[in-house]
């Protein structure tokens, strides 16, 4: 089977199209500092708009708990919505209530509207099948047809998600389309050198995606939070950098596989250690194997790769055919630990190849740092769906598209 494409939903005008967008996007006092996510979704919206849906936007936004919490209303990302498409969108204040249904009876053809946070209702997330169903057939009752668009959601088994594509006649959005044909590009043939450079916290997060990704790469690069648990595997002090002890053996594991299959496995050679996880701490660069020997000893605290690091990465990284990027390289959210990313991100943007930053904190941090979208082939829109999918992991909100 292949993934359900809108054509395959026959003519729109006039029929309520259900849209499942990720609209998840960051909020500081109720204003949008990142609104990638929302510009994500318009070539679908404005496909269905110009076609004469009547348009229905479902998404949640954080982890209320089941409940409504005004923290976490889309009512801000309903109106950057307006902005971008240049027209006036609805809001409905509940998601399957009496305000939702007003606002979906008033709908004129190629008219929006976004409904509540649908995480404000407990069967969006519910583990219970029964109760997940219930909501989705509520959901499911104000539309004709489901469009689902949300990448960044379709590794969770969720009412709006799964469910709801099983009740109505169902396609996927062309931002699934998109991340679909990169992340197979990724994995099937990709060109080489293929170069994956792995960042973020924790190391366990990223476990399946190095096994997996291991007999199909020429270059695997590894920073962020997640390295000093490969500096302790090779028998390295790291103060009190993050560390996962229980995952010591694995990684040595993995640091001997990559050996056997000839794999460039690049561990920094420098690190930027600091005496407190603050922007305004003292800090110093030091040799990856001297962490400890820095004048904060055993309590120093690695919160970026060092700048020798940084180049050797970078040099890989724009000799390279096929890059993908998944979390970064320090601290970028505090200035003196912003270099390590803002070298990975620079390089990327000069490969002579496809470039893919893998959504999460790897998009914040280009966006944050500057860096404008297309000067990367594709930002991903799913961290989680992304790795997921490296990872060769079943995606039930795809299988029930049709994708196989």
């Amino acid at each position: 089977m292949t993934l359900r494409t809108i054509a395959s939903l026959g003519p729109l005008a006039g029929k309520r199209v259900i849209v499942r967008c990720d609209l998840n996007v960051p909020l500081d006092d109720g204003r949008i500092t990142d609104d990638g996510r929302v510009r994500a979704s318009l070539p679908t919206l404005r496909t269905l708009v110009e076609q004469g849906a009547k348009v229905i936007v479902v998404s949640h936004l954080g982890r209320p708990d089941g409940e409504p919490d005004p923290a976490y209303s889309l009512a801000p990302v309903a109106a950057r919505l307006g902005e971008l498409l240049g027209s006036p969108v609805g809001f409905a204040t509940d998601t399957v209530g009496d305000s939702a249904r007003a606002a979906v009876d008033g709908l004129s053809d190629g008219a929006v509207v976004v409904l509540e946070n649908l995480r404000f209702n407990a069967g969006e997330t519910s583990k219970d099948d029964a109760v997940r169903r219930a909501f989705a057939e509520q959901l499911g009752s104000l539309g004709d047809v489901l469009v689902s668009d949300g990448f960044g959601v379709v590794h969770r088994k969720q009412a709006s998600v799964y469910d709801l594509a099983e009740i109505l006649p169902s396609a996927a959005g062309l931002l699934i389309a998109a991340e679909l044909d990169v992340l197979e590009r990724l994995t099937k043939k990709p060109q080489s050198p293929y170069t994956v450079v792995l960042g973020g916290s924790k190391v366990s997060d990223k476990l399946g995606v190095i096994g997996h990704l291991l007999p199909r790469v020429d270059s695997l690069l590894i920073g962020g939070g997640m390295v000093f648990t490969f500096l302790a595997a090779k028998g390295y002090s790291v103060g009190s950098s993050l560390l996962e002890p229980d995952q010591l053996d694995t990684v040595r594991g993995y640091l001997d596989e990559a050996e056997r299959r000839g794999v460039d496995l690049v561990l920094p050679t420098d690190i930027v250690v600091a005496a407190a996880f603050s922007a305004d701490a003292e800090h110093v660069v030091t040799a990856a194997d001297a962490i400890e020997d820095t004048p904060f000893g055993s309590s120093g605290l690695g919160l970026d790769i060092g700048p020798d690091s940084a180049k050797a990465f970078a040099d890989v990284i724009r000799s390279s055919k096929t890059v993908f990027w998944n979390g970064p390289m320090g601290v970028f959210e505090l200035a003196p630990f912003a270099e390590g990313t803002r070298t990975v991100a620079e390089a990327l943007t000069q490969a002579d190849g496809l470039s893919v930053v893998g959504g999460g904190d790897s998009a914040a941090a280009v966006r944050t740092l500057g860096f404008d979208d297309d000067r990367f082939g594709h930002i991903s829109t799913g961290g989680g769906a992304s790795l997921e999918f490296l990872e060769g992991k079943r995606l039930p909100g795809l299988e029930v598209l049709g994708w196989q």
